[in-house]
């Protein structure tokens, strides 16, 4: 319904000048406004379909975009379409070169703060693979037993299924070595790795190097099997692949609700897209 005259009162039928007169008498009065009005003209309607319909022929919605003249029902919609068309973080007012730059300030501790916390001493961490990493790594004062191989048998338990994890048949652990002075390489002057002859400047890195996951076998795949084929070393590898969000397979949000999963050993692991 057209309204040439103004912003109407539903319950006296009166017309006025502006919204806010209207607003003024609505509150004077109790009296109220139309139930299906235009967000951005003094349009009314019958019915929420038709209401909805004048709205989007006419770009007429309540969220209006910054970066351009599109408007959206929800700012839910708002926000994915500045995000996904535009690059642009509304909070921060910031627009970034690409799509993946955005996701990685979305993702970072400005907008996450730190709220993954270790089961054992209680650090916490931006997101799931820092945590992972973390265990992974043996870094936990409080969990000097959980490591890649720990982790590796703990979460193939909840997954029987091999949705991520690999079923390697009599799998014992890795191997541990250590670097001895037989490993020092005079003429590029450094302790060289013999797998891959990488340099190092001292045993002790050496030593690291050989005991990451940089040899060993992998320990994981990817849950999407239709398009993407990667296999990774580590918990936390595998972890940041979903967290990126690079094979399309699970948003962000799930890959962090799946690690608080983890964590409950009541449950199955289960990463949905």
């Amino acid at each position: 319904m057209g309204n040439p005259y103004g912003w109407r009162c539903w319950t006296c039928w009166g017309y006025f000048g502006t919204k806010l007169a209207r607003q003024h008498h609505t509150t004077l009065t109790g009296h109220e406004p139309p139930v299906f009005e235009c967000n951005k003209c003094s349009h009314y309607f019958g019915s929420e379909a038709t209401q909805f319909k004048h709205m989007e022929d006419m770009n007429h919605f309540a969220f209006d975009c910054c970066r351009c003249s599109l408007t959206w029902p929800t700012e839910d919609q708002l926000t994915s379409h500045q995000h996904e068309k535009h690059n642009y973080c509304a909070e921060c007012d910031r627009v970034f070169m690409s799509y993946n730059n955005l996701k990685q300030h979305l993702h970072s501790r400005r907008h996450l703060g730190q709220s993954i916390g270790c089961p054992f001493c209680g650090s916490c961490w931006v997101t799931a693979a820092g945590m992972t990493h973390h265990l992974e790594s043996g870094a936990c004062p409080k969990a000097s037993k959980v490591n890649r191989d720990t982790l590796y048998k703990f979460v193939r338990s909840k997954d029987p299924g091999g949705v991520f994890t690999k079923n390697l048949v009599g799998y014992q652990g890795s191997t541990y070595y250590e670097a001895n002075e037989q490993s020092y390489n005079p003429y590029r002057g450094g302790y060289q790795c013999y797998l891959c002859h990488s340099l190092f400047s001292s045993l002790q890195g050496l030593t690291q190097h050989l005991n990451s996951p940089t040899h060993q076998q992998p320990l994981y795949h990817c849950p999407n099997r239709i398009t993407c084929d990667k296999e990774f070393k580590s918990l936390a590898s595998i972890i940041n692949h979903l967290e990126s969000e690079s094979c399309g397979f699970v948003r962000f949000e799930k890959v962090q609700r799946g690690f608080q999963d983890l964590l409950n050993m009541g449950r199955q692991i289960k990463f949905q897209g």
